[in-house]
Formats: structure tokens, sequence, C-alpha cells
């Protein structure tokens, strides 16, 4: 049985995630593993909407300052210091030339279901 829209929805409202980060490869289960250095770079503040139809998107995107082209693979959530879980990125995974990278508004936490 699959689990309803409003209810995936109550959850998400729950998330306390307010903090990115981003990673090489995965970072394994406490969040730290393969997690980029240098160019600038810092984990970043980030804000979410309400959450609509089983999904909350990022309010605004986030801007990360990084070594020109870095490869980045995974993207890592956080409450302050605590570690919520990761994906792995798809589309544009490496940072210009100038070392900017930029996290979208498309950016999701989605609940699926689970059999």
């Amino acid at each position: 049985m699959s689990s309803t829209v409003a209810f995936k929805n109550l959850l998400l409202a729950a998330s306390d995630i307010n903090t990115l980060s981003l990673h090489t490869a995965d970072p394994g289960a406490a969040g730290t593993a393969n997690e980029v250095a240098g160019g600038g770079y810092s984990r970043q503040s980030c804000t979410f909407a309400a959450a609509a139809s089983g999904e909350r998107a990022l309010s605004t995107a986030v801007d990360f300052t990084l070594t020109p082209n870095q490869a980045v693979a995974w993207i890592g959530f956080w409450a302050g210091a605590t570690f919520r879980g990761a994906r792995a990125l798809t589309g544009d995974t490496s940072a210009n030339a100038l070392g900017q990278y930029q996290i979208t508004t498309a950016t999701q936490l989605t609940l699926a279901d689970v059999a």
C-alpha cells in the first residue's frame, strides 16, 4: 500500500535540513567521506519551500565556490552538524572555469513508498 500525498507532505514538512555539502564520491554513513576540499569550498546554508505533491524543493539556489572545473558527484543533507543523508548528483557535475557551482531550485526532497 502506498502512502498518501498528504502523509508524505507532513513528513517532509518536519525536515530540519538547513545545510548542503558536496562530495566527489559517496559521502558514507557519517557524511564526511569524500567531501570537496580547496578552492574556498565550505558547506552552504539552504532553505526549502513548503512540501507539495510529496516533494519539497529548495526555495532558492545554493551557490558554492570550488576549485575551477572541480568534479562533484554527491550532495549531502545536514541539520546543523547532524548528517541526514545524501544522493548522487545528475546533470552538470563540475564547477565552471571560475570554480562556481550551483545547486538549483530543481533539487527536491522526495519520499518514495517503501515496499
